[in-house]
């Protein structure tokens, strides 16, 4: 099972595939210096197999390259940066944003 996760700007979300086919997908509002995700879905299909946690990982560290603060308005990215502190600088109001 070959997976990627990349930005799909075009379609305000980063989309992450397994065998070249979009299996879920986290969307987001991008304004200066912040992005907001809103919604995270995953093909229900393919649930189960740790896919959220591979498309916010994926989505963050572009975020942190990018040198964007993060808003977690989506339940699921914020439970995700609650289990994994070593993100937690990346949400807004905390690394100064």
């Amino acid at each position: 099972m070959a997976t990627g996760v990349a930005d799909a700007p075009e379609n305000e979300r980063y989309e992450i595939r397994v065998d070249g086919e979009v299996a879920g997908f986290a969307e987001y509002i991008l304004t200066d210096g912040l992005i907001t995700f809103t919604h995270t879905e995953i093909d229900p299909g393919r649930e189960g197999r740790g896919l959220g946690g591979a498309l916010v990982r994926g989505a963050l560290d572009d975020v942190r390259g990018r040198g964007l603060d993060v808003l977690p308005l989506c339940p699921f990215v914020k439970g995700w940066i609650q289990r994994h502190p070593d993100y937690a600088d990346l949400v807004y109001g905390v690394s100064g944003g």
